[in-house]
C-alpha cells in the first residue's frame, strides 16, 4: 500500500483506531478537557469506596477475634498481623524479593507466548484450527497434579517457577489479544483491503491498535493471577518464596506470620493489577473504558 494510500486510510473515520484516524482538530480540546473535569473527583470516589468497606471488615475482625469468638491462634487479629509484618519484616523481605522476580519472569514469559500464539492464530488459519482446542484444553489440565511432575523434571531452581506461572497466565493472555484481532472494524478492514493492503500493513495498522483494550485486560487479570502461580510453583518446591513461608509458618502455628506472607502476596497482585490499568491509560487513551 502506498504512502498516498495510507493518507486515505487515515480518513477512515471515528470509530477507527487511532493509526486509522485524522488528528483530532484543536476546536475538540475544549469539549475533551470538559470530559476530564469530574474525573479527579471519580477517582477518589473510586479509593475510598472500597478502602471504607476494608475499613470496616477490619474492624469486625478485630472484634471477633478480640471477643474471643475465635481462637487467635486460627485466626489472628489484624493488628497481630500488622505487628507479625514488622517483626517478621526480615525474614518476610527476601522471601518476597524471590517471588517478585518468579512473578515477573513467569508474566513476561506468559505475555510473550501469549501475544505470539495470537497473532499468528490471526494471521494463520491453519494454525487458529490447530492450536485453539489445545489453548482452551490446556484449562482443564489440573496445574496441582502435575506441578511437582515440573518441578522433578525441571529441578528446584527458577525454571520450573518461570514456566508454571506462565502455564496458569498465558491463557487469559491469548484469548483476549485473540479476539481482539479479530474484533476490528469491519468496514476499515474493508477498506485497507480494497487499497491493496497486506496482512502486515492491516495488522499495523488496524487490528494490533484495535486490540490493544481487549489485550489489557487480558494482561490485567493474567497479572492478578500471577502470584498465585508463584505460590503453587513454591509450593510443590522450594526453599525460598513467600509460598515457601507459609507452609513454614503454618508447620510451626506462626499463624499471624502466614497471614502477613498472605497480605503482601495480595499486595503484589493488585499492585500488579494497578500497573498494567495504569499502563492500559496511557497507552490506550483513545479508548473510554481506559478513560473512565
Amino acid at each position: 500500500m502506498s504512502a498516498r494510500q495510507e493518507t486515505h486510510a487515515a480518513d477512515a473515520g471515528d470509530d477507527a483506531p487511532p493509526s486509522l484516524r485524522k488528528a483530532t482538530p484543536a476546536g475538540g480540546a475544549e469539549p475533551a478537557a470538559a470530559r476530564r473535569r469530574p474525573a479527579r473527583p471519580r477517582r477518589r470516589r473510586n479509593v475510598l469506596a472500597p478502602l471504607a468497606v476494608v475499613l470496616v471488615l477490619l474492624g469486625v475482625w478485630e472484634l471477633v477475634v478480640r471477643v474471643g469468638m475465635v481462637d487467635e491462634l486460627l485466626l489472628p487479629a489484624p493488628t497481630q498481623v500488622l505487628q507479625a509484618l514488622w517483626e517478621d519484616r526480615e525474614l518476610l523481605a527476601p522471601d518476597l524479593l524471590v517471588t517478585t522476580y518468579e512473578v515477573v519472569a513467569g508474566l513476561a514469559a506468559a505475555l510473550v507466548l501469549g501475544v505470539a500464539l495470537a497473532v499468528a492464530m490471526h494471521l494463520v488459519p491453519a494454525v487458529q484450527t490447530a492450536l485453539r482446542p489445545l489453548v482452551v484444553g490446556s484449562q482443564a489440565v489440573p496445574l496441582p497434579v502435575i506441578a511437582p511432575i515440573i518441578v522433578l523434571i525441571f529441578g528446584f531452581g527458577l525454571a520450573p517457577k518461570v514456566l508454571i506461572i506462565a502455564l496458569i497466565c498465558f491463557f487469559p493472555v491469548t484469548v483476549s489479544v485473540a479476539d481482539g484481532l479479530r474484533d476490528s472494524d469491519p468496514d476499515a478492514r474493508k477498506l485497507l483491503r480494497a487499497l491493496g493492503a497486506t496482512k502486515w500493513q492491516r495488522l499495523r495498522l488496524l487490528d494490533a491498535p484495535s486490540a490493544l483494550p481487549s489485550a489489557f485486560t487480558g494482561m490485567r487479570v493474567a497479572a492478578s493471577i500471577a502470584v498465585i502461580g508463584a505460590v503453587l510453583a513454591e509450593w510443590s518446591g522450594s526453599d525460598s518464596g513467600l509460598g515457601h513461608l507459609l507452609i513454614t509458618a503454618n508447620g510451626q502455628l506462626e499463624t499471624a506470620r502466614a497471614f502477613a506472607a498472605t497480605v503482601l502476596l495480595m499486595a503484589e497482585a493488585i499492585a500488579l493489577y494497578a500497573l498494567f490499568a495504569a499502563l492500559e491509560r496511557k497507552v490506550v487513551s483513545w479508548a473510554p473504558r481506559a478513560r473512565s
